[in-house]
């Protein structure tokens, strides 16, 4: 019996989550770079958004608030904070890249 080595690999449990967001406001649906809603384009492989500038002039319109960007400080906060739940919940943080509009943050939930 020829054995393949991927039989003894368990990719059923993901090793590590990429998780991005975005400050308020800095990625508008409709933007020309696309973008995924929560209802119907939020599945892995699923198609995005089509850039729309009346869809993307309508959402700057409704917020209420003016697009928020990170300082200097507030990216500090921003990572102490990370840091501080990933202990709390026992996750493991292999990285994390606050910048002014957006944020990575690499984890798993094995503590390691």
């Amino acid at each position: 019996m020829n054995r393949d080595y991927i039989e003894f690999q368990d990719r059923s449990i993901a090793l590590g989550y990429l998780i991005t967001f975005r400050c308020y406001g800095t990625w508008l649906h409709g933007d020309e770079r696309g973008s995924v809603d929560r209802r119907y384009h939020n599945r892995y492989g699923s198609a995005m958004i089509k850039p729309d500038v009346d869809k993307e002039a309508v959402k700057a319109r409704l917020m209420k608030h003016e697009p928020y960007l990170l300082g200097a400080e507030q990216r500090k906060v921003v990572e102490k904070a990370i840091i501080e739940v990933c202990s709390a919940r026992k996750y493991g943080l292999h990285g994390q890249n606050v910048r002014t509009n957006h944020v990575h943050v690499v984890v798993n939930n094995t503590g390691k």
